[in-house]
């Protein structure tokens, strides 16, 4: 009788083992599956999750990359530029490894160190000229350089990605960057319908501001209506004009 007893506390204890790791068990496609929705949050902890399952090593770095790609959008960028940084090292996925850079010369580009940004793609293109990603690295070169008001060197480098890159997506933007003027300005917001970009023009003067609106065309035909604010050379002052903005609610983002 207490042999049975023990057999079925046994069996008992396998049963839930195997449901609890079934449970807790994150894979990497519920990784991507969070990406995609744009739940950061969650897909960096069930990265951490999926990495303790049983994955092969190239699993484990793609896991990684997700995780760093969670950080990054969460504003956490030195942990994702380490994250990606090790990935970088040890990875033989010549795909894996170019991404992970360009995650790298992103977290660059948010902190605004641009110099470092042209350090990092001129690194990149040096040793990966057959870099399935050559139109995206060049890009994140152009627009280092519109940060730093080098609107020449930028118009060259958009317009070899509109020459040398016709059908990949960044020759789109490229084609949209070179149709901005060569000053900084704040966007608060980009609608479809022009009466909504109107009237949030209305109320940013009500506040003391002067808003516009920028006529652009997506990739799609659809035409969006562009509501900015500033028309300075100097960064400095657009990031303070954003600054003041975000302050009192608006979203914001810098153009070019």
């Amino acid at each position: 009788m207490k042999r049975i007893i023990i057999y079925i506390f046994i069996g008992f204890c396998i049963f839930f083992l195997r449901n609890a790791n079934y449970v807790c068990a994150a894979t990497l496609d519920d990784v991507k599956t969070s990406i995609l929705r744009e739940d950061f949050g969650q897909a960096r902890i069930l990265a951490k999750e999926a990495l303790l399952g049983p994955v092969t090593r190239n699993q484990e770095n793609e896991i990684k990359y997700y995780a760093a790609l969670s950080d990054l959008y969460l504003g956490d960028y030195q942990q994702a530029r380490d994250i990606f940084q090790s990935i970088v090292k040890e990875t033989s996925n010549s795909d894996l490894y170019d991404q992970s850079s360009i995650g790298i010369i992103n977290t660059y580009f948010l902190e605004g160190h641009y110099d470092q940004v042209l350090k990092k793609t001129d690194q990149l293109l040096e040793n990966r000229r057959d870099s399935n990603f050559l139109s995206l690295i060049y890009l994140k070169k152009a627009r280092a350089n519109l940060r730093l008001a080098r609107w020449d060197e930028a118009r060259k480098i958009l317009r070899k990605i509109e020459e040398e890159f016709p059908d990949s997506l960044e020759a789109f933007t490229a084609k949209q960057l070179l149709e901005e003027k060569q000053y900084f300005a704040v966007q608060v917001g980009a609608f479809l319908d022009q009466n909504r970009a109107e009237k949030l023009v209305s109320e940013l003067k009500s506040k003391g501001q002067y808003g516009y609106i920028v006529e652009t065309i997506d990739k799609n035909g659809k035409k969006f209506y562009r509501v900015r604010i500033g028309e300075t050379t100097s960064l400095e002052k657009a990031r303070n004009l954003r600054n003041k903005l975000a302050d009192i609610g608006y979203p914001t983002i810098i153009y070019p």
